[in-house]
C-alpha cells in the first residue's frame, strides 16, 4: 500500500511518496509538497498509474488524465487537456485578437484544412500529431497544385500553432519542425508594357477604364483599387494624392496623383457624399470574380497570355497561374520607378513593400518626392 513518509534525517520539508513501480520495486519519490494528505494522493496515482503500466493499460490519454487528477487534487485546478481541434480553435482566437484580420484569417483557413485533412485525429490530443502527419498534409495540397511558396507558408502557419502548444506545455515537440521547406520553383510572372495599358483602357468599358488606370498609376491592388473612395481622394491640393489603408497589410499609403489619373478622375461624376465609392460597379465584389473579367479585357484586348504553372489535376483547388494578371499592373508600376532610377526607399514608401508602420504624416517636401516619382510613368 503506498503511503508518505519524510525524510529520516529532516533535511527536506517535503513529504516523499512511497510506492511500487510496474515491476513491483518498491520506489520513493519527492512530492515537493508539505502536506502529507497531498502528497499521500500523489502515492496513491502514482501506484495506480504504476499499476495500469504494469496491466499494459497505460496510455497516453489515461496519464494525462491521473497527471490532471494530482494537479486537482494540489492545486485545485486540472490539468488543461486540448485535443487537436480545441487547441487550434484557441489558437486562432489568440490570433484574432493579436494579428491583423488577414493573417488572422490565413491562419484561420489553415487550421481549418488540417483539421479537414486530419478527419477522426483531430479527435485526438494535440500530442498524438505526428511529423509523418504533416507531412501528408503537405503532399495533399501540393497534389492539388499549390506552389512550394504558398506550402512553405502553410508549413509556418502550422507551425506557429505547434510551437504555441510547446511552449505551454501540452506537446514535447514541434512536428513541423522535422519537416524540410521544399525548394521554390522559378516562376516568372511578367508586367504589362506601357503600349499594353494602352491597349487594355481603350477596350476596357466604364468604370474598369479607370481601375486599370489607378493600379498601373498608384501600384495599388486589385481589392485596393475597386474599393477606392472619394475621401481617399485630395484633387484640390498643390499636390494631388491618393491616401488610403492598404487591405493586405493595414499601411497608411499615400500616392501622388499622375496628372492622366488626374485628368480621368475630374471627368468622374460629382459624388454625393465622400463616403460613396468612386467605382461603384467593382467596389465590395469578390477579387477572383473581378479578376475573370479581366482576363476577357486583355483577350479582347489581344494580349498574349500564357500559364505558368497548370492548374493541379484535382478539382478540389489548385488554380492555374498566369504570368500576366491585373497585380501585373502592381509590378508594372514598381518596375518602371525602377528603370526611371528612382530610389529603391522611394518605391517602397508608394507600393507599402515595407516592415515599418507607416504612421508618420508626410510633409510637403515628401509629398514633392512622390509627385516627381510618379510623374516619370509615361502617358497611356
Amino acid at each position: 500500500m503506498p503511503y508518505a513518509v519524510k525524510h529520516a534525517g529532516g533535511k527536506s520539508p517535503y513529504w516523499y511518496a512511497v510506492y511500487r513501480d510496474e515491476t513491483g520495486r518498491r520506489r520513493k519519490r519527492s512530492t515537493k509538497l508539505t502536506s502529507k494528505a497531498k502528497a499521500l494522493e500523489m502515492a496513491y496515482a502514482l501506484q495506480k498509474a504504476a499499476k495500469l503500466a504494469r496491466d499494459k493499460t497505460l496510455t497516453e490519454a489515461r496519464t494525462r488524465e491521473l497527471l490532471s487528477e494530482i494537479l486537482q487534487s494540489v492545486n485545485g485546478e486540472g490539468l488543461r487537456v486540448f485535443t487537436v481541434a480545441q487547441w487550434f480553435d484557441h489558437f486562432v482566437k489568440q490570433k484574432q485578437k493579436s494579428r491583423a484580420s488577414q493573417t488572422a484569417k490565413k491562419h484561420e483557413q489553415m487550421m481549418k484544412e488540417f483539421i479537414a485533412f486530419l478527419d477522426h485525429k483531430a479527435n485526438l490530443n494535440i500530442a498524438a500529431v505526428s511529423s509523418k502527419d504533416v507531412a501528408d498534409f503537405r503532399d495533399h495540397r501540393e497534389a492539388r497544385g499549390l506552389a512550394p511558396s504558398s506550402l512553405n507558408v502553410d508549413l509556418r502557419c502550422l507551425s506557429s500553432a505547434f510551437n504555441a502548444a510547446l511552449r505551454q506545455g501540452h506537446i514535447s515537440v514541434n512536428p513541423c519542425l522535422a519537416i524540410e521547406p521544399l525548394k521554390d520553383k522559378q516562376v516568372h510572372k511578367a508586367v504589362f508594357t506601357p503600349e499594353q495599358v494602352t491597349a487594355l483602357v481603350k477596350t476596357a468599358e466604364g468604370e474598369w477604364k479607370g481601375v486599370i488606370l489607378t493600379a498601373f498609376y498608384t501600384g495599388a491592388r486589385f481589392g485596393d483599387c475597386a474599393n477606392l473612395q472619394w475621401k481617399h481622394l485630395d484633387l484640390v491640393s498643390d499636390i494631388k494624392t491618393i491616401r488610403f489603408t492598404q487591405g493586405k497589410t493595414k499601411r497608411e499609403i499615400v500616392i501622388a496623383v499622375h496628372p492622366a489619373l488626374e485628368d480621368f478622375l475630374l471627368k468622374l461624376p460629382t459624388a454625393g457624399s465622400d463616403d460613396d465609392f468612386v467605382f461603384p460597379s467593382l467596389a465590395q465584389r469578390k477579387v477572383n470574380i473581378l479578376s475573370v473579367q479581366f482576363r476577357r479585357i486583355m483577350e479582347k484586348s489581344h494580349i498574349e497570355q500564357r500559364v505558368i504553372r497548370e492548374r493541379g489535376e484535382s478539382s478540389e483547388s489548385g488554380r492555374s497561374v498566369y504570368a500576366l494578371s491585373f497585380h501585373s499592373l502592381r509590378h508594372s508600376f514598381s518596375s518602371l520607378l525602377a528603370n526611371a532610377g528612382i530610389a529603391e526607399e522611394t518605391r517602397m514608401a508608394l507600393t507599402g513593400h515595407t516592415t515599418r508602420e507607416m504612421q508618420q504624416r508626410y510633409t510637403h517636401r515628401q509629398l514633392s518626392v512622390l509627385r516627381d516619382a510618379v510623374s516619370v510613368l509615361p502617358r497611356v
